[in-house]
């Protein structure tokens, strides 16, 4: 079976990788809580392509959400479906990219291999 890991990174990838994650729910049947609560086993299926299953039942997205300034984070981490993510999904610097923070672009940039 396939394993797929989706890596979101900047803004723009973030928000529209946290749209994605909210259909891919509920496409499967899962609730904003990871809990499978669908009606169809076909929603089981294949849902190992996208999601790791934790200990206690509940669904992970198999993710990595990434920017370098914790704005973005933040807003998914405060959305509908903020639980499904574990806190180690998200990699994420303190400020964002411009003259001033040159230096810590360079170190994302060396440390992510962009």
């Amino acid at each position: 079976m396939r394993e797929i890991l989706r890596i979101q990174g900047g803004q723009c990838g973030n928000q529209i990788g946290a749209k994605f994650w909210e259909v891919v729910c509920v496409e499967h049947g899962i609730d904003p809580t990871g809990k499978y609560q669908g009606d169809s086993d076909l929603q089981l299926e294949r849902i190992n392509v996208y999601y790791n299953e934790a200990s206690c039942g509940r669904y992970v997205p198999r993710a990595v959400l990434m920017d370098l300034e914790p704005g973005t984070m933040d807003s998914i981490r405060s959305g509908t479906y903020d639980q499904i993510f574990r806190p180690d999904n998200f990699v994420f610097g303190q400020s964002g990219v411009d003259v001033k923070n040159e230096r810590d672009f360079c170190f994302f940039s060396s440390f992510f291999a962009f």
